[in-house]
């Protein structure tokens, strides 16, 4: 498997889920993860950052392309794409230029009604970027939350039991042209809205000052209970400069619909990811306001609402979960997406389906050694190094013929051209099969 940013599932169908691969397209399981099936490789993009299933229509799903993590190591999308036939055929329907979308929220009672959080380039200023919104089914856009074309928008909700009331985030972000540059500001913030979009409230009370990023989660049961995760600049960073990761300083917690917040934990655990693009992920029991679990460089859980945290999923290690979803129906049902790919759970997380049975990939540079049958080699994000038979031994390639070759995840994996055995990368290593 490959990177994973966007997962979600079908609440009246119980083993239906769809999975979105950072550049492999969107994939579909009807059977909990078991095997899944590629449904968007007709389309011109396989960049994926947010996919949303209509609560009142399990057939309408909107999939939003561009990955929508800022990272130098990205690739960019092409607008909103919609399925009324439960994937089997897809509609393109506009915000092209918006080139990332990290979020999408459906209207639980109105499939045709949805916001869209739109990033914008990664590399430069665009006007396609904000918060959107759609009455039509996506065929047209209002912008309904906007500040400048530096700031877009990062995740947008829909409280349940309202459709009027809207939370959003915007952030300001800016990839440079070379790996680690990056120009942030805190320029956006949580936003609120009451009147279905119209207007729009900043809410802060109590969240520290600068705010960069926020990922947002509303508790379903008690949608007063509000879950941010936030990440602020250093004391010493120069808005311009290409600082380091922003530190997360902590998941807060409101109880009061976003007006006033506080500090759930200082139990750093919980949200390790530090800033940046793979800030930390919460997503709240459906039935339960003080069960949240976080996708983070880990997973964990939390069942007082976040002041405590254990581990759920994944030992500490390099997982890189990149979001989450639990059933309404059925709390038991849990997917979570990660660097590694989509894993799912029947039963609370006690037992996960395996991430090696969807072929995606994220890989860096290619080459090939000379053997027979030849093999490909490269350096996969976060999920270390590899060569791959070019055949199989039994009529097909399958992680079989996959094996790691001691690199370092990212860069290159170069065969020695005279002896096939012998592999060099990272900074540097060299890794000798026979040895």
């Amino acid at each position: 498997g490959g990177r994973t940013k966007a997962i979600a599932g079908v609440p009246q169908q119980p083993y239906t889920f769809y999975a979105g691969a950072v550049n492999g397209g969107v994939w579909k399981t009807n059977d909990a993860g078991r095997t899944w099936k590629p449904i968007f490789d007709d389309q011109p993009t396989g960049s994926i950052g947010a996919i949303a299933v209509a609560p009142s229509d399990p057939n309408i799903i909107y999939v939003g392309s561009g990955e929508g993590l800022a990272r130098p190591d990205l690739s960019v999308g092409d607008g909103v794409y919609r399925s009324a036939d439960a994937g089997r055929t897809w509609t393109h329907l506009g915000l092209r230029d918006g080139q990332q979308i990290p979020n999408i929220a459906i209207d639980p009672k109105n499939p045709d009604r949805i916001f869209v959080a739109v990033a914008g380039h990664p590399y430069a200023a665009n006007a396609e970027r904000g918060i959107f919104r759609s009455t039509d089914g996506g065929k047209t856009y209002e912008r309904v939350l906007y500040k400048d074309e530096n700031i877009g928008g990062a995740d947008v909700d829909i409280d349940p039991s309202d459709p009027n009331t809207v939370y959003a985030t915007l952030w300001e972000e800016r990839q440079g042209p070379w790996e680690n540059a990056a120009w942030r500001g805190s320029g956006g913030g949580i936003f609120k809205s009451t009147d279905g979009g119209a207007s729009w409230k900043p809410l802060n009370k109590g969240l520290p000052a600068n705010v960069v990023q926020v990922n947002l989660a509303i508790s379903p049961s008690q949608p007063s209970r509000l879950y941010a995760i936030l990440a602020t600049p250093p004391p010493d960073a120069v808005r311009g400069e290409a600082p380091s990761e922003f530190p997360v300083i902590g998941i807060y917690r409101s109880d009061d619909g976003g007006e006033t917040w506080g500090l759930a934990s200082r139990d750093a655990r919980g949200v390790a990811r530090i800033g940046g693009g793979d800030l930390a992920v919460p997503v709240v029991n459906p039935r339960d306001p003080d069960m949240v679990v976080v996708a983070s460089t880990v997973s964990y859980k939390s069942v007082d609402g976040g002041r405590n945290w254990v581990p759920f999923k994944g030992a500490p290690g390099g997982d890189d979960y990149q979001n989450g979803w639990i059933s309404p129906n059925d709390p038991n049902i849990i997917a979570l997406a990660s660097d590694q790919g989509p894993v799912i759970s029947l039963n609370g997380g006690a037992t996960w389906s395996s991430w090696y049975n969807l072929p995606t990939a994220q890989l860096y540079h290619v080459n090939a050694d000379n053997a027979f049958p030849y093999r490909v080699c490269s350096g996969q994000q976060e999920s270390g190094s590899a060569c791959v038979a070019s055949r199989g031994e039994d009529g097909q390639i399958t992680f079989r013929e996959w094996h790691p070759v001691g690199v370092e995840e990212y860069g290159y994996v170069v065969p020695d051209p005279k002896d096939a055995d012998v592999i060099y990368g990272g900074k540097i290593t060299r890794y000798d099969r026979r040895t």
